[in-house]
This record gives structure tokens, C-alpha cells and sequence, in this order.
């Protein structure tokens, strides 16, 4: 019997996100969405797709949030996106609505699904998704750190015009401004990126920039776009986690993970390395940050800890 994948948001994200699960032949997909007939026209239209890819995935579309019954992965997208000028975190009040009233049906429908939010401000967000759902917090995890991760490794590969598929790199903290790329973590092959630049392959200089412009990912598409913003390597990175958790593969992704001591942390969602199997986040990867890498990541951890306390009062009103 196929896996059952639910995307709560049938716009770019959410039909990109159904396209790849149908390729990957991964689960049947539901796409739930306000806009009904948007919804199942997307959906007819990707499952015609089906029969010229070959894929054997069942492609439904609907408004009633009754058919996240028996899913066993739900990608939330739904809400506001950003527009040209805003950055994330103006979207928490209206997104902040939407989430909680998401987290009901699922805790409703599908209260033992593993659950990922894309929804930005992503780690505010995801926080008011968990508490409204009642899931277990590692049950539920956002997507961000795959995503800034993957922007960083693609910078990098052509700051040395190397592979991509030879290029490691990960980043902490929250989805925004203040994330934390840790560049002594990132590797060419397995060579540091601080080695390379002794070897003058790149220079300290360089490197910043590419740092500022992974900081900056989304905001220099969205304002490329105008009109939308970034969803072929959100949903990637989305199906990255959604496929190391049916398939069990423990695959270590950074993504906004529940922190309960890890950092020093407790009680707030963050981007950190995190294995992903059948049981959700199994493990948060601790790591022993430089005096200057932790300065950062605290300075991260107060805009999250910021904005989820404001986004938890917006719901309380």
C-alpha cells in the first residue's frame, strides 16, 4: 500500500512539492487549498502528467481539509508570501492565523503524521503549528535549513567551479537575516573552505560575500520575480525530508528542529543538523561552535525567540 502525502497549499510550493512526489513515485498526494477549483485543476493537470512520466502516484485535489485523514506526511505552505520590500517576519501576524487554524485539522485528521512547515516566518511558525496540532515535537520540523544549506553549496560550487555533488555545507539558526552558514563546516571533496582559501583558491573576502548573498537567497528571488517568490528548491529540500523520513534513510538535514538543552536551548524550534528517520527527528546534532560562531547563533536564537513570543500572542487575541 502507497504512502499518503498531504500539502496543506496548492500554489507554486505545494504543485511543485506534487509533481516531485509523483515523479519520485513516493506517495499518492492530496492537495488542499481554499481555491477549489485551482486545486483540482492542478491536480488533474499534474496527474495527466503522469501517463508521459510514467509514475503510478494518485494526484487528488480538494478543499476539505477532511482528506488529510491517514496521511502519513503533511507539507504545509499555506499563507501569505512575501512581496517585493517585505522581508519574513511581516508576514507573522496573518500567517500566524493560518498556521493555527491548519494545526487544528491535523491534530483533528492526522494527529500521528510527520509533519513539515514551509509557511515563513518559518520558525515562529512552525512553533504555532506544533502547540496547535498537539504533536509530538519531533513530529513536526520546518524547512529552512535544507534550503539556505543548498544555496550555500550552490554559491560555492561556482565561486570554485567544482560539482556540485563534491560540495558539503550547512547552516544554523533561524530562516532569515540573522542564519548562521558556518563556513569551517563547509568542505570541497572533503578540503575545508578555510583550507581552500589558504591554497588561494578563494579569497576570506569572496567567501563573505557568498555568506551575505546566502543570507540574502530569497530576498534577491523574490525581488528578481516581483511577483512571487522562491518554490523549486523549497520543495526540493521539503521532499529531502519528507523522504528520509518514509524511507527511513537517517539522512542528517539541517532543519528547524525542537531543542530541549541541545545549545543551550529549551523550548523554541531552530535551524540545527538533525537526523530524520522513521521516528521524526531522532537526534538533534550538537556542535562546538568558535566564541564568534556562537555569538552568532545566540544573536539568531533572540530574533526566533522574538518573534515566536509575538506570534503566539497574535494567536491569543
Amino acid at each position: 500500500m502507497r504512502k499518503k502525502i498531504a500539502l496543506v497549499g496548492a500554489g507554486n510550493i505545494g504543485g511543485t512539492l506534487a509533481h516531485l512526489i509523483g515523479l519520485k513515485e513516493l506517495a499518492d498526494v492530496v492537495l488542499i487549498d481554499i481555491a477549489e477549483g485551482m486545486t483540482k485543476g492542478k491536480a488533474l493537470d499534474l496527474a495527466q502528467s503522469s501517463s508521459i512520466e510514467s509514475f503510478n502516484s494518485n494526484i487528488n485535489g480538494s478543499k476539505n481539509f477532511k482528506n488529510l485523514k491517514d496521511a502519513d506526511v503533511v507539507i504545509v505552505t499555506a499563507g501569505f508570501q512575501r512581496r517585493p520590500g517585505m522581508t519574513r517576519d511581516d508576514l507573522v501576524e496573518k500567517n500566524s492565523i493560518i498556521i493555527q487554524k491548519v494545526g487544528k485539522e491535523i491534530r483533528k485528521y492526522c494527529s500521528r503524521a510527520f509533519v513539515i512547515c514551509i509557511t515563513n516566518p518559518l520558525d515562529a511558525m512552525v512553533s504555532i503549528l506544533q502547540k496547535s496540532s498537539n504533536l509530538k515535537t519531533n513530529m513536526c520540523v520546518g524547512m529552512a535549513g535544507v534550503l539556505d544549506s543548498a544555496r550555500l553549496k550552490y554559491f560555492l560550487s561556482k565561486e570554485f567551479n567544482v560539482s556540485i555533488e563534491d560540495v558539503s555545507a550547512f547552516v544554523l539558526g533561524g530562516h532569515g537575516d540573522s542564519m548562521v552558514p558556518l563556513v569551517r563546516y563547509a568542505t570541497v571533496s572533503g578540503i575545508p573552505v578555510p583550507e581552500l582559501i589558504s591554497l588561494k583558491w578563494t579569497t576570506k573576502k569572496r567567501i563573505n560575500e557568498i555568506v551575505d548573498r546566502t543570507r540574502d537567497g530569497g530576498g534577491e528571488i523574490n525581488r528578481l520575480m516581483q511577483t512571487s517568490s522562491a518554490f523549486y528548491a523549497p520543495a526540493s529540500s521539503a521532499i529531502a525530508m519528507a523522504e528520509s523520513y518514509l524511507k527511513d534513510q537517517r539522512r542528517i538535514l539541517p532543519c528547524a528542529a525542537y531543542l530541549n538543552g541541545e545549545y543551550n536551548v529549551r523550548g523554541l524550534y531552530v535551524g540545527v543538523p538533525a537526523i530524520i528517520g522513521k521516528k521524526g527527528v531522532e537526534k538533534v546534532v550538537e556542535l562546538k561552535l568558535k566564541a564568534e560562531e556562537k555569538k552568532l547563533f545566540n544573536n539568531s536564537i533572540k530574533t526566533v525567540k522574538t518573534l515566536t513570543n509575538l506570534a503566539q500572542k497574535l494567536i491569543k487575541k
